[in-house]
This record gives C-alpha cells, sequence and structure tokens, in this order.
C-alpha cells in the first residue's frame, strides 16, 4: 500500500499542487494543478497576489483529491502582516520592490555586520527580511500588526488556524540565531523590531493541524510542516550518496552550496557572502546565492519568445567566453530590459556586447557556469567539505548546455534530476511523518536514486579557458 500525499509549491512565477504516491520502493509525482504567480504593481510598489495564490492553492487540494497530509513550501524572506484578529494587513510585498534601495547598507553599518553575520550566518542580500521590516517601520500596517508569517506560513494558517514560523524559512530572514536555533530577539529590539511579531517556531515534520473543515476539502487531512522554504525541500531532493557533494537548486535563483552539520561563522565565510540556512533534520545549507536563470526568463520576456529549445540550440553554437558578465550585478536584481542591462554590464567591463538572442543566452549560460564554479570551488575551501560530485536539481536540470557548461567549469561530474526536487522533498518529510518511509535524510535520498532518473554530464576541456575567462571578470 502507498501513501497519497499533497505538495503546495509555490515558485516565483507559477503555483502547483503535485500529488505524491509514497511506498516501500515506490516514489511519485502527479501535477494536478498549476497555476500562475503574477505580481502586480500598484500606487508604486510591487505585491504579491496572495489571494490569487490561496485561490490556486485551495483549487488544486481540491483536484488532488483525498490526501493524507499536505506540505508547503515557496520562496524565503518575503511575509504577510495579520492583524489581532487573524485578518491579513493587505498583499505582501516583492522582494525585488525597491523599498529596500538603501536600507540594508544603512542598517547594516549601524548593527555592524560582523554581528549580524556571527549571529544569523546568513548571506548579506538587500531583501532579507530585516531589511524590508526595516524599510516599512512607521507604516500603520506594520504598527498594528500582530503577527508577521512568511508565506508558507501564512497559507498554512489559511488552511488550519494555526500560527507558527518553521525553522528552514525562518533562517532565511537575518533575524534566526543560526547556533541557538532560536529567533534573535536582541537582534530584532536593535534593529527596532518587535520580537512579539513572531510566532513560536516549528521544526520540518512536525504536525500542524487538521484542515479547517469549513474548507471543504476532500478527507480533511492534517497539514504537515515541511522545508518549507523551497530550497530546503529541494535539497532533501537532491538524489546523493553520502556528503561528498555539491548541489545546484538552479531554478530563478541558482542556490549553490554544501550540507553540512554546523554553520560555517568565519571572517572569511562572512566575506565571501555564503550563508547558513537551517536544512531538515538540523543540517546546515552552506550556500551561495547566484542569481539564476532570472536572466534568462526576463530576456526570454523582453524578446517576447518561448521557444527555448531552439535559442539553446543556436547558443550552442556561438564561440564559448566572447562575453562574460557578473550575474549577481545588482543591475540585475529589478524586473525589466535584461538583454539591455546585459549590453550595458558588457560595455563597462569592457567585454564584446552581444548582437543577437542566441549570443546573450551564451552570454547568460557562460556566465552562471562561472558563477557556479566560483562558488563550488568557495564552498570547498571555506567549510573543508570536498566535493568530488555537482547534483543540479530544479528547472535548471533540463537545460542539457548550462549542465554540461557547470560540468566543464567546475571539472567535476554533473548529474542532473530531478526536476521537481523541490517537490520530492516536500512529500518524502510529509511521508516520513506519516511512518510510511523511515530513516535520515541519507535513506530518504536512497528511495529517489532507486526511483528517480538523472542525467550525468562529464567534463570536457582544460581549465585555463574558464580560468582566463573567470580572471576577466575580477571577481
Amino acid at each position: 500500500m502507498s501513501l497519497r500525499v499533497a505538495a503546495v509549491d509555490l515558485g516565483a512565477s507559477s503555483g502547483r499542487v503535485m500529488v505524491g504516491r509514497v511506498g516501500p520502493d515506490v516514489l511519485d509525482l502527479t501535477e494536478v494543478h498549476r497555476f500562475a504567480n503574477e505580481p502586480v504593481w500598484l500606487a508604486g510598489t510591487l505585491h504579491w497576489d496572495i489571494l490569487a495564490l490561496a485561490r490556486g492553492v485551495l483549487d488544486g487540494l481540491r483536484a488532488a483529491g483525498p490526501v493524507t497530509s499536505v506540505g508547503v513550501d515557496s520562496w524565503a524572506v518575503d511575509y504577510g502582516l495579520l492583524d489581532a484578529s487573524g485578518a491579513l494587513l493587505g498583499n505582501p510585498v516583492h522582494y525585488r520592490d525597491a523599498r529596500t534601495d538603501g536600507v540594508a547598507e544603512r542598517l547594516a553599518t549601524r548593527l555592524g555586520r560582523e554581528r549580524l553575520y556571527a549571529t544569523t550566518g546568513l548571506q548579506q542580500l538587500p531583501f532579507n527580511t530585516i531589511y524590508q521590516l526595516a524599510a516599512a517601520r512607521g507604516t500603520p500596517q506594520l504598527d498594528v500588526a500582530r503577527w508577521l508569517l512568511l508565506i508558507p506560513d501564512l497559507v498554512a494558517y489559511w488552511l488550519t488556524g494555526e500560527v507558527g514560523a518553521e525553522v528552514t524559512n525562518a533562517s532565511t530572514t537575518q533575524l534566526y540565531d543560526v547556533r541557538r536555533r532560536a529567533w534573535a530577539t536582541d537582534l530584532m529590539v536593535d534593529a527596532g523590531i518587535r520580537p512579539e511579531l513572531f510566532p513560536p517556531l516549528r521544526e520540518a515534520g512536525s504536525r500542524i493541524a487538521p484542515v479547517l473543515p469549513a474548507l471543504g476539502l476532500p478527507g480533511e487531512p492534517e497539514v504537515v510542516a515541511v522545508g518549507s522554504h523551497d530550497t530546503a525541500s529541494a535539497v532533501v531532493g537532491v538524489p546523493a550518496s553520502g556528503e561528498n557533494f555539491a548541489y545546484i537548486s538552479c531554478g530563478t535563483w541558482s542556490l549553490v552550496g554544501v550540507e553540512l552539520d554546523a554553520p560555517v561563522l568565519t571572517e572569511a565565510s562572512r566575506r565571501a557572502n555564503f550563508t547558513n540556512e537551517s536544512g531538515v533534520d538540523g543540517s546546515i545549507r552552506y550556500l551561495r546565492n547566484v542569481m539564476g536563470l532570472w536572466l534568462l526568463q526576463e530576456s526570454m520576456r523582453a524578446w517576447g519568445t518561448a521557444d527555448l529549445p531552439e535559442l539553446l540550440r543556436r547558443a550552442a553554437d556561438e564561440p564559448a567566453f566572447r562575453s562574460v558578465v557578473d550575474p549577481d550585478d545588482p543591475a540585475f536584481l529589478p524586473p525589466g530590459d535584461m538583454p539591455a542591462r546585459l549590453a550595458q554590464a558588457c560595455r563597462r567591463a569592457g567585454e564584446p556586447v552581444p548582437t543577437t538572442p542566441a549570443g546573450t543566452v551564451r552570454c547568460i549560460l557562460d556566465s552562471l557556469a562561472l558563477a557556479h564554479r566560483r562558488a563550488v570551488r568557495q564552498a570547498q575551501q571555506l567549510s573543508g567539505r570536498q566535493v568530488e560530485t555537482v547534483h543540479v536539481v530544479g528547472g535548471g536540470a533540463r537545460n542539457a548546455l548550462l549542465c554540461q557548461l557547470t560540468a566543464d567549469a567546475c571539472g567535476l561530474p554533473v548529474l542532473a534530476g530531478p526536476v521537481e526536487a523541490t517537490a520530492f522533498g516536500n512529500v518524502l518529510v510529509q511521508a516520513r511523518t506519516a511512518g510510511a518511509v523511515e530513516g535520515d535524510l541519507a535513506a530518504l535520498r536512497a528511495l529517489l536514486r532507486e526511483t528517480q532518473p538523472v542525467v550525468r554530464y562529464e567534463p570536457r576541456g582544460a581549465q585555463a579557458a574558464w580560468r582566463a575567462a573567470e580572471a576577466r571578470l575580477g571577481v
């Protein structure tokens, strides 16, 4: 007999509900509902349309039919505010909104960058929750708010009526003490943020509550806390054997790192801008955020084309390393005309400007492979963890050209897949809570290896060309 559970996975451009079937030697997924996630510009602010997402979640759970449990994961750092009655105080603001411009620099200087890192272990990113809250200070919504709920915790609240904060996502706020595994209340106070906004923490795998009967969902399943940061679930879904592996959870962002037992809080780690985020079972996701396929997605939107296979075929024929840029250039963060921004970045760096879409795509992919190379190398140096294999999971696992370039750049084999690593990780944690599977992360990954195909890419060519391209960037 196999268990049926529902994974709600909310991404930056779409959400979906997947039904997972888990049992002895059985692990599969079926997508039952997909819906758009379309941010809304209104009165100068970029918002998430959270009510449309909630409708999509409910429609998907009804389409799923009877399931034992539901788990919710999403992107990190963004939040909704509830008043004392539990009502939502406005649509959550998008992390790409400009309200945090300049805020991180001012607040980090005041609090001390060394203190921030020693407490939270978090990569310095301008949209971290601490800076969003600093930007919102003094607004009526924040002044009257009773609870702050990160996006997956907000959805879980609407499903169950229970407030809480799952640890893997809480650790992305820069308001969480990574060593104590507790809210960093002293840091909150010094940043001018009310600690009472933050609900009790809960671990991935804990039972939250049954779904509210009034929602009328089939079978009234319980909601289980999973690795609610989608990268935490994706890392569970890496089909690795042993510990000597790096992972790249590749989609809108590339999250590049290794899995550790304890955080790395050295000054060298802080200067390299590596992050220590909590993972499932007390693990540490030691990684670096790289801008990722956002550059390609926004370029395709600007060109008005959806023919990615043809673009990749033509990009493969373009000369390697003709133009390279630093994908983490802050100019690439907001939505907009990405090809024009890439051209400007090339001009500033003295690089040839791509003149065709294929040339631009090759610039993006060469640049991402270089960023992957740099992050994998630094993760090893800073953590002391030796890497023998790189696992690429998520949507980027479909991109054969990027996977091959990453293998070439890192000089290591790349194992690509599963594409649905996040949903698999979500499902596996639920299944373990229900008793359908047993064991630690290694046991969960063994079931993945037994049931899910991967594609292997062997490194080609010499490293000298990659070193020379990397030297041009000066990063």
